[in-house]
């Protein structure tokens, strides 16, 4: 019986000297006794009974995120390494305390208070330097600290905006997009707004539209446009992103093509997909040569054009887009049979008949040359009845309007002027193309003719 009893205050003793260490280093760090809290807090942890409590990790926290936060260690590499150290028992403590009773204690919650302040301090250190991963590493577990903080009610405010913009800055950075992106949410969510948060917007509508979630890229682009209305940004639409995000033709025909897919009669699509076509088949490019699949791509290009004007009444935009397409093909052809008639003469020798070869290619280029002046009269035409019914109408058509007229009327007087030059054995087919072209010099005269008085009014 006196054996137990002995056995039973050795045990009562061990409780009270564990009570004890804990109240003694906790009474050092009242009066910010670090060092000295550390010492005696690192030969105790050694005994197995102090180092089973959650406690004892709470107060490793705070021992060690205050050396961190320390006049001596802060800004080196010794405080990361300390506030590493603490992170990692605050992560214990919150494993076996999981209601994380003891933060409410005013000395142990100086714990992570300090532990964020290391994180967070250090990690816009590193965003300062544009190190972007390491500054991320360290922000996104200030933002962890922070959430805590402000749900055991030890932080007031109900988001740590400055916390979570860096955090999704150096994760956007450092090419943690879906990190990035979870942040964003979060301050968009909250719509905040004003210097410096525009970018919180801009990068969801772009992020959301590349993951081809149409309905968050909407909520997030009309938020954008509620809180910041001057930005241009935020009133293009998905197939702007769709053409404006891709890097390279097959991309932005791939992207465009998509919308398509699910909205064929989108006008701006079709528009837009003619365009980018356009853009490749008539490169100005230095050095720039047709796709192999030109010939496909034309015909994609014409049918998108097609539909955009059949979307879209009485809209000669499509329409010019095609007649100057084809237009610029018979220059080509025309710089062909410039240079075989030239390479035919040098050949032949004065008073002797062409090969039948080069009168064959030679044919073969005027055909061509007519059918590519022919394939652009069609839109030519479109567009000046368009344009023509227009300029009858109060108001009449602006300057840029009556520059594509004028366009028009003159290469539709030179396209006639080759048929009927072409049509020289077919009187009726002669007559014909006389007439049309007579017209369109006439049309080409009096848009110049009005321009000329114009400026004679303006002059006086």
């Amino acid at each position: 019986m006196k054996k137990l009893l002995v056995v039973s205050v050795v045990c009562l003793s061990g409780l009270v000297t564990t009570a004890q260490n804990y109240d003694n280093i906790k009474n050092q760090l009242l009066f910010n006794k670090f060092e000295q809290a550390k010492t005696d807090f690192d030969k105790a942890f050694t005994n197995a009974k102090f180092a089973s409590k959650a406690e004892a990790f709470i107060l490793k926290t705070a021992i060690y995120a205050g050396l961190a936060m320390s006049d001596a260690n802060k800004d080196k590499p010794v405080g990361m390494q300390l506030a590493n150290e603490a992170d990692a028992a605050f992560k214990k403590y919150r494993e076996m305390d999981p209601e994380m009773k003891l933060v409410k204690d005013p000395v142990y919650q100086n714990g992570p208070v300090n532990l964020y302040s290391a994180f967070y301090s250090g990690g816009y250190e590193d965003y300062k330097t544009k190190s972007w991963q390491a500054g991320y590493d360290k922000l996104k577990k200030a933002v962890e600290l922070s959430d805590i903080l402000i749900a055991q009610k030890i932080f007031n405010s109900p988001l740590d905006t400055n916390v979570l913009i860096l955090a999704a800055i150096t994760a956007e950075s450092s090419d943690n997009k879906e990190d990035a992106a979870k942040y964003y949410v979060r301050l968009a969510d909250a719509k905040v707004d004003g210097d410096g948060f525009e970018s919180v917007y801009r990068f969801l509508v772009s992020y959301y539209f590349g993951k081809k979630d149409i309905p968050n890229f909407e909520k997030y682009k009309t938020l954008g446009a509620q809180l910041y209305p001057k930005s241009e940004y935020f009133t293009f639409d998905k197939v702007d992103f769709a053409a404006g995000l891709a890097t390279n033709f097959d991309d932005k025909v791939k992207a465009v093509e998509e919308i398509l897919a699910s909205d064929p009669d989108n006008f701006k699509a079709n528009q837009v997909l003619g365009e980018i076509i356009y853009d490749t088949l008539n490169s100005e490019k230095e050095g720039a040569v047709l796709p192999a699949n030109a010939a496909d791509l034309e015909k994609r290009m014409v049918a998108s054009f097609l539909k955009a004007a059949s979307v879209r009444a009485n809209y000669e935009i499509p329409f010019l887009y095609m007649g100057d397409h084809f237009i610029n093909k018979a220059a080509k052809t025309n710089d062909a049979r410039s240079a075989h008639a030239a390479d035919m003469k040098a050949r032949t020798k004065p008073g002797t008949m062409a090969s039948k070869e080069d009168i064959a290619k030679r044919d073969m280029l005027d055909k061509k040359y007519g059918d590519d002046l022919d394939q652009a009269r069609e839109p030519y035409e479109k567009a000046g009845a368009i344009l023509a019914d227009r300029a009858s109408k109060e108001g009449g058509l602006e300057l840029r309007e009556k520059e594509q007229y004028k366009k028009v009327a003159n290469y539709l007087s030179e396209i006639y002027g080759y048929k009927r030059v072409q049509a020289k054995s077919k009187p009726a087919d002669q007559a014909k193309f006389q007439a049309e072209e007579k017209k369109w010099n006439e049309i080409y005269d009096s848009i110049n003719a009005i321009k000329t008085l114009k400026k004679g009014h303006d002059a006086n």
